[in-house]
């Protein structure tokens, strides 16, 4: 047995031609979308990069496994503690990886720099063979593609190896050399996005907003700055020319890495090993292109963000269809297990969908829950048409506590109906409820890394950015922004706390006094 993991950052299935995107995005991805499966409501449990692939890896939400955020205490794993063994959970066949070398005796092979980028190094457990392609996650794809054809030159006549690339040309800031042209310079942008919906998102605030592109690290804010090293990459969208800009640079990207697919598959078929070739192409997470008025960004636990591409072609079972089921980015190692005989890992949180592979016969959740600390703090849940969202920290962009959309009639998420769906959004708290006691109940602890994330101070790309954004807005003539932001926030203001505690123990003090 042979597997290709194909792990293509920031790639939103609505950028890509298979899934009925206008342009020709990703010819080489459609071609084995057309030989397998094509999953279209196919979900990371947990947002963005590090704890999807940490749900991924480990076949656990992250409520479990304690990776829900970058950085703080929740940007590491939970401690086994007491009960560790020798090897410990990720390495004793608890791991993806581990799982296929361990039970399924595969070669176990990783292509990415990402445990580097975010020192994630349980991303390694189970790996026989890891190669660092050494950018830190700045990667394009002429640097990935080289270590990947040399890899399959030497071993790809071997049999039983599962090979895992990462690819990240979809990832800001976009880095296609400008010498490869913009094919998609006379492409219409997709119908939705409208000068009416481009004055809407002015009216937006917070990071990756149209105002507010690019994060500056050095002083802790969002800003409008360009960098002359990535020149397809905008600073902000004033106009429809900026909004194409930023649309022309995502799916430049997309084509580009798909161009390098090409060149993969096109070795391998040289190999002689295409035919009986089991290919999984998926990404860590989507991207909002203007979901929630956001650009260029996995920031939100939302359609936008946490929706995936998931196709599977597997030579002998099912081909060219399409499954609707509802699944998660975690259920892939149940599925492996069923599909290759052998044994489900009890700690897993997964719920395998081989029937799908195996028959056509359609399955699924019947609801999801996606949860996002990395920039915001929020969970939601997926059912039916619905996508409902519970903020605790808006990481600056003024949402409300309760969202909902409709994503039959507005897959965009530009209208938020809960407050006229009550019913409705009294039905996914049911479901959130729900899940959060079984979650709990099976983590064996009281720890929900959620509330670590708030404790220590919020959400880890926006812990620390209010001040200097404050700033910002008012010397853009959004004050009225800073203002709410302010209110929204006190916690982020201590002297404003402070000042606002002395007054009111004067008023309390005049008033004995009267």
């Amino acid at each position: 047995m042979r597997i290709l993991f194909l792990d293509l950052d920031s790639t939103s299935p609505d950028h890509l031609g298979c899934y009925g995107y206008h342009r020709n995005t990703s010819p080489n991805i459609d071609k084995i979308a057309a030989e397998g499966v094509r999953f279209t409501n196919y979900y990371t449990s947990d947002a963005p990069c590090a704890p999807s692939r940490t749900a991924l890896m480990s076949g656990q939400f992250g409520i479990r496994n304690g990776l829900v955020g970058h950085g703080g205490t929740a940007g590491d794993m939970k401690l086994e503690g007491e009960k560790r063994e020798l090897m410990g959970r990720l390495t004793s066949a608890g791991s993806l990886p581990s799982y296929l070398n361990m039970v399924g005796n595969l070669n176990t092979v990783l292509i990415s720099p990402f445990a580097q980028r975010h020192s994630t190094f349980h991303f390694y457990a189970g790996f026989n063979e890891i190669i660092n392609t050494g950018k830190h996650g700045h990667e394009s794809a002429e640097h990935v593609t080289p270590v990947a054809l040399d890899w399959i030159a030497r071993n790809a006549q071997k049999e039983d190896w599962f090979l895992y690339i990462n690819y990240w040309d979809p990832h800001t800031p976009y880095r296609v050399p400008l010498e490869y042209g913009n094919p998609f310079e006379n492409d219409p942008l997709p119908e939705w996005l409208t000068e009416e919906v481009l004055e809407r998102h002015k009216q937006k605030v917070g990071p990756h907003c149209v105002h507010e592109l690019n994060i500056n690290y050095m002083n802790k804010t969002f800003d409008n700055q360009t960098h002359s090293g990535y020149p397809r990459q905008p600073g902000e969208i004033q106009d429809m020319d900026g909004l194409r800009k930023m649309i022309d640079g995502y799916d430049c990207g997309i084509r580009y890495m798909d161009e390098h697919l090409g060149r993969l598959f096109a070795a391998l078929e040289r190999q002689g090993v295409m035919d009986d070739l089991i290919i999984i192409i998926t990404a860590d997470h989507g991207e909002n292109m203007g979901q929630l008025g956001i650009y260029g960004e996995h920031a939100t636990a939302d359609q936008g963000t946490c929706r995936l591409p998931m196709i599977i072609r597997w030579p002998g079972m099912k081909q060219g269809i399409v499954d609707d089921g509802l699944h998660l980015h975690l259920d892939l190692a149940p599925t492996l297990a069923e599909m290759t005989g052998g044994p489900v890992i009890p700690q897993w949180d997964g719920v395998s969908y081989a029937s799908v592979l195996k028959n056509g016969a359609s399955c699924g959740r019947e609801f999801a829950v996606l949860s996002q600390c990395a920039h915001v703090a929020q969970r939601s849940v997926r059912f039916g048409d619905w996508m409902y969202i519970r903020t605790y920290h808006d990481g600056f962009h003024l949402f409300d506590k309760e969202m909902l959309y409709n994503l039959a009639e507005d897959p965009q998420e530009q209208h938020n109906v809960a407050a006229i769906n009550k019913e409705v959004c009294m039905k996914a708290v049911y479901y959130l409820t729900e899940w959060h006691d079984e979650m709990m109940r099976r983590a064996g602890d009281d720890r929900d890394p959620l509330w670590t994330v708030m404790k220590e101070g919020g959400p880890y790309h926006a812990k620390g950015y209010l001040k200097g954004y404050v700033k910002r807005l008012e010397e853009t003539g959004r004050g009225q922004y800073a203002e709410e932001l302010i209110q929204k926030h006190p916690q982020e203001f201590p002297e404003n706390m402070k000042a606002a505690m002395f007054m009111l123990q004067k008023q309390i003090m005049q008033k004995m006094k009267g």
